[in-house]
């Protein structure tokens, strides 16, 4: 659509969204001064939805009234608490219901999972990852290199961005794997990345991995909840995430997991073991020989923590009545009405980083100033705008769909620099 600087058009956008109801769902943080703050930061916590409280004090009563037998006779009995997410996290990663699971934490599914697909030879062992990738990413997959007994410097393989460029062109990580994809033993890359919001073709990284021989796996932390996602249509083999992001499932919140239904049964994958993981008609018969559940599941170690799970789920309906496609949408309605504002008041001092180009890109824009930006992320935060910055010299603002207006984002384009 053709957009315009004038307040009028963020009200309109407003008025003709069909998704603005859902921002009532949502607790908004306030100012200082009482007023709402302008909320940019989903991308690094999700806001709390106002039906978590609801949620969580169900189980405080069933634990209150039931103690140890809320396992099979609470409301919402324990035991299977998890299986009460599965077909929504389905829908939301684009998966079938067997190949996924939320337990444990992110970098931690990352470890369990790696256990299972890094499986490095002589002439096959080598990593490939993203050289901006989170901090937490860098230090698990070097970690598990080092495990293997292999030094990091000739292991650890980084593709970047061309010089002078912000993204990671998907044709030059095609080109690299068609080269050394023979030495590569798995490709770990972000679905979205979290420094500059650039999301990487999963599909395209994907096939051209397979050609190679490689296991390509994808951390998509800020991926899930924010992109349309297909990870069993496009072969995937696995994936982990965080659910305190997007998916708004409160700090610290449980993590889920992917594994392509091909490497379920497969009876020679390692992986580390746990009771929750056992088949479960004979997990309670206390033998000792493990059964795996024929799902995602089989990877789970420990019973899931049902607070941390009834919040979740709490955001997760949310996400049912919505819809993905439809957050989509508005998402990138939503980013391009900010990249417009920005380009047209701020002039030369900030470039935005994140691509132009829809499908590279969730809901995020990060902005890098070419002088000033930290104080100016100062007088963001004091005029009542929420948003985060990113050494040394980065802003970023993720104008969520399920809770962000249209007017957020023009008043935040208003006060970028000053002007609030």
């Amino acid at each position: 659509m053709k957009f315009s600087a004038d307040f009028s058009l963020a009200e309109e956008l407003d008025q003709r969204d069909p998704l603005k109801h859902f921002r009532d769902k949502f607790y908004m943080p306030l100012h200082k001064d009482g007023r709402e703050t302008i909320y940019l930061a989903g991308n690094s916590l999700g806001l709390q939805p106002k039906t978590v409280r609801k949620y969580l004090e169900q189980e405080l009563k069933d634990w209150e009234d039931l103690a140890v037998e809320g396992h099979t006779k609470a409301k919402n009995p324990w035991l299977k608490y998890h299986e009460f997410l599965t077909a929504q996290t389905a829908v939301i990663t684009g998966s079938k219901e067997e190949e996924v699971v939320n337990m444990n934490s992110l970098t931690t599914n990352l470890h369990l999972l790696f256990v299972s697909f890094y499986r490095p030879e002589k002439n096959r062992r080598k990593i490939l990852i993203e050289s901006s990738a989170f901090p937490s990413d860098h230090y698990a997959v070097q970690s598990q290199i080092r495990f293997h007994g292999y030094d990091v410097s000739d292991t650890l393989i980084e593709i970047a961005p061309r010089d002078g460029e912000n993204k990671v062109r998907t044709e030059d990580i095609e080109e690299f794997i068609g080269r050394k994809g023979e030495e590569i033993a798995l490709i770990w890359i972000a679905g979205v990345n979290y420094y500059t919001g650039q999301a990487f073709d999963i599909e395209r990284i994907t096939k051209a991995g397979h050609e190679k021989g490689c296991i390509v796996g994808f951390d998509l932390a800020h991926a899930a909840g924010n992109l349309e996602l297909k990870l069993h249509e496009w072969n995937t083999d696995f994936a982990v995430w965080c659910n305190y992001k997007y998916m708004n499932g409160g700090p610290g919140a449980i993590g889920g997991a992917f594994v392509h239904e091909r490497h379920i049964r497969d009876k020679d994958l390692p992986k580390f073991l746990g009771w929750w993981g056992h088949d479960k008609a004979t997990r309670f018969l206390m033998d000792h020989k493990y059964i795996p559940i024929p799902t995602a599941e089989s990877w789970q170690l420990s019973n899931p923590p049902v607070f941390q799970l009834a919040a979740l789920k709490a955001s997760l309906d949310i996400f049912e009545e919505a819809g993905m496609q439809k957050l989509r949408e508005k998402s990138e309605l939503m980013t391009s009405y900010m990249e417009y504002l920005i380009n047209e008041k701020e002039g030369e001092n900030i470039e935005i980083i994140t691509p132009h180009e829809k499908n590279e890109r969730g809901c995020q824009l990060s902005l890098r100033f070419r002088e000033g930006g930290k104080r100016e992320f100062g007088k963001l935060i004091e005029n009542g705008v929420i948003c985060d910055w990113r050494e040394p010299d980065v802003i970023r603002a993720a104008p969520v769909p399920l809770y962000n207006s249209f007017e957020d984002v023009w008043k935040f384009a208003e006060m970028l620099i000053g002007g609030g």
